[in-house]
């Protein structure tokens, strides 16, 4: 499936540049995690081991538009003034991160008013890449558990795996706030999250855990990206009511995680008893469980 993502995130490229990311050797292209654009430079293709180009003529503010204009089939500058999470997810999970020149817009938040760069996140599933790591995680059933990496380094795909080998034997929800992790069309998952999970997809994560609770009766809840107070205010209702949290976070550990206030909280509360810390080493991923130490 990381094939079929690369080609569904090449798929919204400028012809010359879908031709030279079509020309990558498929090793390369199976590894692929992000196409990243920047307006006067090369456009490249993030692997593992960093950023390789793609070919030898410069991104134009033009190539730009026309991927968002893709994205959205909206006009570049009808769909500026609607990004002010920063990002768009489109068909098959793929997220694209935009870059420029943002100005107040009504005083309604924020808006991109000119593009200066795009990363093109590249899903895919990786099935078995939990197998080891699952009998670990779930000796004695199945806790509270955070995974823990630096941004891009894997915890979207580990939930997916996480969240499919859940549901063989629990009720899960999933609240897949940006479309990412299940990469649904039009509210049906692409990616296999498993036969007994249910996706809530493009509501926060507050009002969306409260939905799920109320409505699908979960017993693992999943979400993807802890990353601000409301975040923590969903997991903390979710948690008063019994269910199982699944869930990811930026930090490279424990440590780094108890450093940040956001998550203080939730391990002063003991909200979280475990951590997968998901690390990187010659260009393939390691998992780590660690116990939680209440903060």
């Amino acid at each position: 499936m990381r094939g079929q993502g690369f080609e569904n995130a090449a798929a919204l490229l400028p012809c010359w540049i879908r031709e030279a990311a079509a020309a990558l050797p498929e090793a390369e292209r199976l590894r692929a995690e992000e196409l990243r654009l920047r307006a006067g430079r090369l456009p490249t293709a993030l692997l593992p081991e960093g950023e390789r180009p793609l070919a030898g003529r410069s991104v134009t503010a033009r190539d730009l538009e026309s991927v968002l204009e893709a994205a959205t089939q909206a006009s570049a500058h009808t769909a500026l003034d609607k990004v002010a999470a920063g990002f768009i997810t489109v068909r098959g999970g793929v997220r694209v991160g935009l870059c420029g020149l943002a100005s107040e817009s009504g005083g309604s938040g924020l808006a991109l008013r000119r593009l200066s760069g795009m990363a093109l996140r590249i899903p895919g599933e990786a099935f078995g890449c939990a197998s080891a790591l699952w009998p670990q995680l779930t000796e004695g059933g199945l806790p509270d558990t955070l995974l823990l990496s630096p941004p891009g380094g894997g915890k979207t795909t580990l939930l997916r795996e996480l969240v499919r080998l859940a549901s063989a034997q629990w009720r899960v929800s999933l609240l897949d706030e940006r479309g990412e992790v299940a990469g649904a069309l039009d509210g049906t998952p692409v990616f296999d999250v498993g036969a007994h999970t249910d996706v809530l997809t493009g509501v926060d994560k507050r009002r969306g855990a409260a939905m799920l609770l109320r409505s699908m009766n979960p017993q693992v809840l999943a979400m993807d990206e802890i990353s601000a107070p409301e975040d923590v205010a969903a997991a903390r209702l979710a948690a008063g009511c019994g269910v199982t949290l699944l869930a990811t976070a930026h930090a490279r550990d424990a440590e780094e995680l108890a450093l940040r206030p956001v998550y203080r909280e939730l391990l002063a509360l003991g909200v979280f008893r475990r951590a997968v810390v998901i690390t990187l080493c010659r260009g393939r991923r390691r998992y780590e469980l660690r116990e939680l130490p209440p903060c």
